[in-house]
C-alpha cells in the first residue's frame, strides 16, 4: 500500500483536494479530524494535567488551549509532545485499517508536514498551492478569522516556496476547478506507478 502526504499552507485548497479525493474512492486520513477528536477523548486528561482550565465539560476547549500554548515556544513544544505521538498512534491504526480493506493508496492530509520532519513518512507528498492573493481572500472568508490570527498561524507554517521545492507533486488551486481536478488525477495516476516503501517505515516506529 502506498502511502502519501497531502499537505499546503492555510487557505491553499488542501479541503478542495482532499474532498475530491475521497469522491474518487481514495482514502484520506484527516489530521487535524483525529486532533478534534482526540481532543474529545484520550487527550483530553493529558493534557488538563499540563495546561490546567483548558478543558470544558470533558472536552479540551481549544480557544483557551491556544492562549497557553502559543504564549511560548516552551509551552507550544509541550503540547506538541503531548499531541504528535497521540496522532501518530491514531494515524497508524487507520493506515492498518486501509490496509486490511485492501487500499492501494492512501493519503494522509497533514498541515504541517514539513514543519512536525514528518516527510520520511511518505512514498510520495502532494503540496497543494495557490497565489498568495487567492490565500488571502479564502482566509479571510473563514469564520473568526483575523489578520493577527492569520499571521500566527502563518508564523508556524514553512513558506509556500520552499514547500513546494520539497514536493513530489504540485496541486495548483488556484486553476479553475476542472483544471485543478485534472492535475489531481494525474498525480494520483502517477503515485500509484511508485514503489510502496512507506508503509514499513510506519511499521517500524513501533507506534501500534
Amino acid at each position: 500500500m502506498i502511502v502519501a502526504g497531502l499537505t499546503g499552507s492555510i487557505g491553499m485548497g488542501k479541503s478542495t483536494v482532499a474532498r475530491y479525493l475521497r469522491s474518487k474512492g481514495v482514502p484520506v486520513l484527516d489530521a487535524d479530524q483525529i486532533v478534534h477528536e482526540l481532543y474529545t477523548g484520550e487527550a483530553v486528561p493529558l493534557i488538563e494535567a499540563v495546561f490546567p482550565g483548558t478543558v470544558r465539560d470533558g472536552a479540551v476547549d481549544r480557544q483557551a488551549l491556544a492562549q497557553k500554548a502559543l504564549a511560548s515556544e516552551e509551552a507550544l513544544k509541550k503540547l506538541e509532545a503531548i499531541v504528535h505521538p497521540l496522532v501518530r498512534r491514531t494515524e497508524w491504526r487507520l493506515l492498518l485499517a486501509e490496509q486490511d480493506k485492501g487500499a492501494e493508496l492512501v493519503i494522509l492530509e497533514v498541515p504541517l508536514l514539513f514543519e512536525t520532519a514528518a516527510q520520511t513518512l511518505f512514498d510520495a507528498i502532494i503540496v497543494v498551492s495557490a497565489p498568495a492573493e487567492a490565500q488571502a481572500e479564502r482566509v479571510a472568508a473563514r469564520p473568526g478569522m483575523t489578520p493577527g490570527k492569520f499571521q500566527a498561524i502563518a508564523g508556524r507554517q514553512w513558506p509556500d516556496a520552499e514547500k513546494r521545492a520539497r514536493a513530489d507533486f504540485v496541486v495548483d488551486t488556484g486553476a479553475p476547478l476542472e483544471d485543478t481536478y485534472r492535475q489531481i488525477d494525474a498525480v494520483v495516476e502517477e503515485i500509484k506507478r511508485w514503489q510502496p516503501l512507506a508503509y514499513q517505515r510506519w511499521a517500524d516506529l513501533n507506534v501500534a
